[in-house]
């Protein structure tokens, strides 16, 4: 679904993002892990279209995305929940996803029943939202596009417990039986783990562990130790 090819890239003359090289298959959830600065959200934004690619190859279900702009790749299939959730202060619940609903399988009724607190929200502006209403909120946007691969640049950043704990039941619901490819990234390893069938280590723009998350839960590799995080 999601292919990188020795992606360079960053921001003006800095490259953050070295010879990078990943892929997504269709309906599988990949998540990316590593200490912060090392890269996790320039290459997201790679491949959303918002940081400046230097060299390499993006595709999307075989198709060379590299050229197109932010809104012609999130027609391709590409969506996007950005780290600072970026809703539209003045506009509400409702009109964010009339503006950005595309015909596919995620309608407004199904979003809606996966968040069910914005229901009670649709004439809110985005600016009277809690945090983790906008963190819905974002993810609810980005599904109702119908992109075939959803970016998720830390969803929980910030959150309450409780609405963390909400946030990843909803999340886990995406991942299973669909053919909706995820490619996250997530500080926390408990949550990348337990919604990720691979998970990927970066550390300073490149790919320095790629395994099952299976071996990482059950210890065969010591992720903590690596990343010298905390589970």
């Amino acid at each position: 679904m999601l292919e990188v090819v020795d992606l360079t890239g960053g921001w003006g003359p800095t490259t953050i993002v070295e010879r990078l090289s990943l892929s997504v298959s269709a309906g599988e959830t990949v998540a990316i892990v590593g200490r912060n600065g090392v890269g996790k959200t320039t290459l997201l934004e790679l491949v959303a279209g918002r940081a400046e690619r230097q060299s390499g190859e993006i595709r999307v279900s075989g198709r060379d995305v590299c050229r197109l702009s932010i809104h012609e790749r999130a027609r391709v299939g590409i969506g996007y929940v950005p780290q600072q959730r970026e809703v539209f202060r003045s506009l509400t619940v409702s009109e964010h996803l009339a503006i950005a609903a595309r015909p596919g399988h995620w309608s407004r009724e199904m979003v809606l029943e996966l968040f069910p607190s914005l229901s009670a929200r649709l004439n809110s502006l985005g600016a009277h939202l809690s945090g983790g209403e906008q963190q819905m909120l974002a993810i609810a946007r980005a599904l109702i596009t119908n992109p075939s691969i959803l970016l998720m640049d830390e969803p929980s950043e910030g959150l309450a417990p409780v609405v963390v704990e909400q946030l990843v039941s909803a999340i886990r619901s995406l991942v299973g039986g669909s053919n909706l490819s995820v490619l996250l990234v997530e500080q926390r390893i408990d949550i990348a783990l337990d919604l990720a069938s691979r998970c990927i280590v970066m550390d300073r723009g490149k790919i320095v562990r790629d395994s099952n998350s299976e071996d990482y839960r059950n210890g065969t590799i010591d992720i903590g130790g690596m990343m010298g995080l905390a589970r």
